[in-house]
C-alpha cells in the first residue's frame, strides 16, 4: 500500500515541476509586460560662476643646490664586506647575542603570573633548557608594594624565584669555531 503512495507523490512532483519550467521557460509578448515607470532626472545644475580674478604672475622660485652626498666609511682593508657571497642564514655572524645564564625552569614546574620561560639555542642550534625570566609587562613588588629592582636582562635572581622552584643554573656548553 506504502509503495504506492510514494509512486503518486513522485510522479505529482515530477508533473509539478514539469509544469513550472514550461510556464518560465515560454516567451512573453512585449504588450503582455506590465508597463515600467521611469522617473525623470532632474536637469542638471550648472556650477556657480565665479567672478574672474586678475591674473597676478607667479613669483620666480629659486632652487636651491642639493646638499652634498656624504660618502660611506671606507670597510677596513682585512675585513671583507658582510653579505659578500652570503645568503640567508650565513648573513649573521655567529656569537653577536651572547646566550643568557639563568635559572633552569623545569617543564613540569607552574609558573605564577609575572614569569616566564625562555629558551635559547647554540650557534651550532643546540636547544638549551629554558631559563626563568621576568614576563616584559611584569613589575615585581616586595611586601609593601613597592616596585623591586630587577636585572636590565629581566633574568631571575635566585633570591627572587617563586616558591618551590629548584635552584639549578643553566650551564652553557663551550662551542668550537671549526663545529659549524
Amino acid at each position: 500500500m506504502g509503495s504506492w503512495l510514494i509512486g503518486g507523490a513522485t510522479a505529482v512532483t515530477g508533473l509539478c515541476v514539469a509544469v513550472c519550467l514550461w510556464w518560465l521557460s515560454r516567451p512573453v509578448p512585449v504588450e503582455d509586460l506590465p508597463p515600467v515607470i521611469v522617473a525623470e532626472r532632474p536637469a542638471p545644475v550648472p556650477p556657480p560662476v565665479e567672478p574672474a580674478r586678475p591674473l597676478v604672475r607667479p613669483a620666480v622660485a629659486t632652487v636651491a643646490a642639493p646638499p652634498p652626498v656624504e660618502e660611506p666609511a671606507p670597510m677596513p682593508a682585512d675585513e671583507p664586506p658582510p653579505s659578500e657571497g652570503k645568503t640567508g642564514t650565513a648573513l649573521y655572524q655567529r656569537g653577536t647575542k651572547p646566550l643568557k645564564r639563568g635559572l633552569v625552569v623545569p617543564d613540569d614546574f607552574e609558573l605564577p603570573p609575572g614569569y616566564m620561560r625562555h629558551y635559547q639555542a647554540t650557534d651550532n642550534g643546540q636547544p638549551l633548557a629554558a631559563i626563568l625570566m621576568f614576563h616584559p609587562d611584569f613589575t615585581p613588588k616586595d611586601a609593601n608594594g613597592q616596585p623591586i629592582p630587577i636585572p636590565e636582562n629581566r633574568v631571575v635572581p635566585e633570591e627572587l624565584a617563586p616558591p618551590g622552584m629548584p635552584h639549578k643554573l643553566l650551564e652553557i656548553p663551550v662551542e668550537d669555531e671549526d663545529s659549524q
